[in-house]
């Protein structure tokens, strides 16, 4: 029996073919995943164990990472001096760390946020590699990071301006440019590095985040600082930051791996339908071997043991396009920027054993219903000549029925639920992803009923204009419902997961401009960056309200003040607005009382505030002031739209009591007609002064959310664009099965006069039927499952549907079908007529 398994292998080696590039694929996804992730382990292990060496013991505070520990986890100066005076210390530094914004070369401070500071010290303790110059060696002397210096375009030996806690500029000569790899934030947000001491100075730091030493031993450290602090060696800091930089390694893979087993389904669908048509077509073959003894389980054996060896032989090639894929993307990566460690493209154990066990299970198990259907043929079949299997009107049945009704209805119940009923957030969402799942199963068990239907909609034109050819590719498409179901549902997958994330896309975009709308009422907005102070944001110079003033080109200057203090014993922000922009440039939406009724004494709350803290009108809560606490009353509350704080105060009651805050944003509207480059460049020139201070648009911020979903839905894109080319596999496999089965057919057609070119148009109008099917099928599931995600995420969503995108997946599917059907339709037309009709 093996032997006659063998033997049917390499009989159908061809037919075979796509179904091994499936699980090629499917694997090959999972498979570079890991040599990706595994490799940029490696490199960034590599890179922070050379690091780490240079270090013999190490102080850090409890249970911290190293680098952008945790707040407050600090080391006292004192502690420094007390390990220098240890025998055999021949050296000590303490690392320091804080914000340092550095001004460009545009005069404005680089980034959105504060440029990191951090202390080089020299000698070897010099954990940081210089791509250029040297470390800083004095307190007018500073070194750059790598990607911030190419931005900006500094260059050794030039001056560069930081300013300190205070935003005082001071003037240093770059002396280096310096590789930060192994510091999270300095290759997020930037960094500037002095010598410690400057460090220091320039931070404000007044202790440190860890303390490296260069001989003495690991006792004697230990014994002298106490067990308050983690006390290592070199090696065992490396490991430490190694362990959490491979944190963010194992959130990367475990998302690449649910696109990768997304494949694997898609691959699991087309194994299935292979198998299950292999088994039709050789109905007689497994006839004849029950005629000649071969029992129930050795054809069940058989056929599985023909899935395992396809499954292996898929999942050995998938290993080896892994590693490919791995290697290829770690190197498009830092083509790219990324600038992640380098080291050799490893191929783990772990992914071999992975691949291979997922390849040959996922295959035997997609060909164990086939088995079983093989195992029902009776000896007497070989006598046969049968019609196509699985012709014909196909029925539900009782127990589909049933099926399909509770996963439907059990599924379309948890989608209203999540979209209209629960509140909006984290379990809405997750509810609709319940609810999307079992339509999903439920659309799988109907989708043989469907086929008719939807093939007499997607052949509609086809059919009319392809002449005969059309109208019996249609037919075709139509006459195999539980095979073409199966082909189907595999671009459903795709085409639906594509239209769900365009959806979400879309309507993530009208969201942010309906919120920009509200939110950004103004020509320009100035701000400055995040500083990390008691407030929250750092506040806007008060002078520059009045410099924008007496700008000609500038109609209004609106000022929105806050302060972090306490309501009601709860630490809450509250705020006020120029009294002449309140109702005409910053419109809160009052849902209970009017802002009429704002007057001093009184306070207009945002309704989630007023929710959760179960405030009402005409209630009283107490606010934390200079004066001590002062009774406010509630006049009403508003939706949480505007750009306001949660708890709105006259300008008059806050001045009184908290007198001297500089507004933490300031809006500007131009006057008519001036709101081009004249009156940017105006507002841009009152802030020059002001390093910190930024000037943006609302066109600006809404071209940046643009491109940020734009760049998700594109990396989104890529990844299931697997899965689709999977599905189309498994339509070129139907088709080249189906050419095989429609022989006699074929011959036929072609003798009463059809031309080859005919016949392969005709396969080529089916291909694109059965894509169209599968394409209009997700696009439905996808869109209906995108405006319920999009409900679910808040109150404030807009749904949004993205038309072109959504008829563009349509017609790429039916052309894609048709590009899959080139070579079915050429062996179709190549066959000779005369031997295709003594084709038995």
């Amino acid at each position: 029996m093996l032997k006659t398994t063998l033997a049917g292998l390499r009989a159908h080696k061809l037919r075979l073919l796509l179904t091994g590039l499936a699980i090629t694929l499917g694997v090959g996804f999972i498979a570079g995943t890991f040599v990706l992730t595994d490799s940029m382990e490696k490199g960034i292990d590599k890179k922070f164990a050379k690091s780490a060496e240079k270090v013999d013991v190490a102080v850090l505070p409890k249970n911290s990472s190293g680098p952008a520990g945790p707040a407050g986890s600090e080391l006292p100066a004192a502690l420094l001096d007390k390990i220098r005076a240890l025998p055999g210390v021949t050296e000590a530094q303490g690392a320091v760390r804080g914000d340092a914004p550095l001004v460009g070369k545009d005069g404005k401070v680089v980034g959105d946020m504060p440029t990191v500071g951090l202390s080089v010290p020299g000698g070897r303790l010099q954990r940081y590699e210089l791509d250029k110059g040297r470390v800083p060696a004095g307190p007018n002397e500073a070194v750059v990071d790598t990607k911030t210096a190419e931005r900006e375009g500094f260059t050794v030996g030039q001056p560069i301006t930081v300013l300190d806690g205070k935003r005082t500029p001071h003037r240093f000569t770059l002396v280096g440019i310096a590789d930060f790899g192994i510091d999270p934030d300095a290759g997020y947000l930037g960094a500037v590095g002095f010598d410690p001491a400057t460090a220091m100075r320039m931070t404000g730091s007044k202790a440190y985040e860890e303390i490296d030493v260069a001989g003495g031993s690991v006792d004697a450290v230990a014994g002298a600082v106490g067990g308050s602090y983690d006390v290592l060696t070199g090696a065992q800091l490396g490991d430490r930051l190694a362990k959490s930089a491979g944190a963010d390694m194992k959130v990367i893979r475990n998302g690449l791996l649910i696109f990768g087993l997304v494949s694997l389904v898609v691959s699991a669908l087309v194994i299935y339908n292979t198998f299950s048509i292999l088994i039709a077509q050789r109905m007689r073959e497994m006839a004849l071997l029950r005629c000649v003894g071969a029992t129930r389980r050795q054809i069940f054996a058989s056929v599985l043991t023909e899935s395992a060896v396809v499954g292996l032989v898929g999942s050995v090639t998938g290993l080896i396009a892994g590693l490919g894929l791995g290697g290829g993307a770690l190197a498009l990566f830092n083509a790219l920027g990324a600038g992640i460690p380098t080291a050799a493209v490893t191929l783990a154990p772990r992914t071999i054993l992975v691949g291979l066990l997922v390849g040959v299970v996922v295959t035997v198990i997609s060909a164990l219903l086939p088995a079983r259907a093989a195992t029902r043929i009776a000896p007497i079949a070989a006598l046969r000549t049968d019609l196509e299997p699985g012709s014909g009107r196909f029925r539900l049945g009782w127990l589909r029925t049933v099926l399909t009704v509770i996963l439907g209805l059990g599924g379309l119940g948890l989608g209203v639920l999540g979209a209209l009923v629960m509140a909006k957030g984290e379990a809405a969402m997750f509810t609709v992803a319940l609810s999307g799942g079992l339509v999903f199963l439920a659309v799988i068990t109907l989708m043989p009923a469907l086929v008719r239907p939807l093939g007499r909609l997607a052949g509609a034109i086809p059919a009319r204009l392809g002449g005969v050819p059309g109208r019996l590719a249609v037919e075709n498409a139509r006459r195999s419902p539980r095979r073409t179901a199966t082909t189907t549902v595999a671009l459903t997958i795709g085409v639906g997961l594509m239209s769900l994330f365009a959806v979400v896309a879309a309507s993530g975009k009208a969201t942010t401009d309906a919120q920009l709308d509200k939110q950004f009422p103004v020509d320009y907005q100035l701000a400055t960056q995040f500083s990390g102070d008691d407030a929250g944001e750092e506040p806007v110079p008060r002078a520059l309200t009045g410099v924008l003033r007496n700008v000609p080109q500038v109609a209004s200057v609106t000022e929105l003040r806050t302060q972090e203090t306490l309501v009601g014993g709860t630490e809450e922000r509250v705020g006020s607005v120029t009294p002449s922009s309140l109702g005409t440039v910053v419109k809160p939406e009052f849902a209970t009382g009017s802002l009429a009724d704002l007057r001093p004494g009184t306070v207009a709350v945002d309704e989630s505030t007023a929710k959760d803290r179960g405030l009402r009108d005409g209630q009283t809560v107490q606010v934390k002031t200079r004066q001590g606490n002062v009774p406010l009353k509630v006049i009403g509350t508003f939706g949480t739209d505007a750009p306001v704080t949660p708890f709105l105060l006259t300008q008059a009651d806050f001045d009184r009591y908290f007198p001297g805050k500089a507004p933490q944003m300031i809006f500007v509207n131009a006057k008519e007609g001036a709101a081009g480059e004249g009156a940017r460049t105006a507002v841009e020139n009152a802030a020059q002064p002001y390093p910190t201070v930024k000037v943006s648009s609302s066109a600006e911020l809404r071209e940046q959310f643009s491109k940020a979903i734009d760049m998700v839905l594109m990396i989104f894109g890529g990844l299931l664009g697997l899965a689709i080319i999977i599905a189309l596999f498994g339509i070129a496999n139907t088709l080249t099965l189906s050419v095989v089965e429609r022989t006699r057919e074929s011959a036929l057609l072609r003798a009463l006069g059809i031309t080859k070119r005919q016949l392969r148009r005709m396969l080529s109008v089916e291909a694109f039927v059965m894509a169209v099917m599968g394409a209009f099928t997700g696009v439905v599931l996808g869109v209906g499952f995108g405006w319920a995600a999009t409900t679910a995420m808040a109150a404030s969503a807009v749904f949004a549907l993205p038309w072109l995108q959504v008829i563009g997946f349509m017609v790429l599917a039916g052309l894609a079908g048709m590009v899959a059907a080139v070579l079915p339709a050429r062996r179709a037309a190549k066959a000779s007529i005369v031997e295709s009709l003594a084709h038995d």
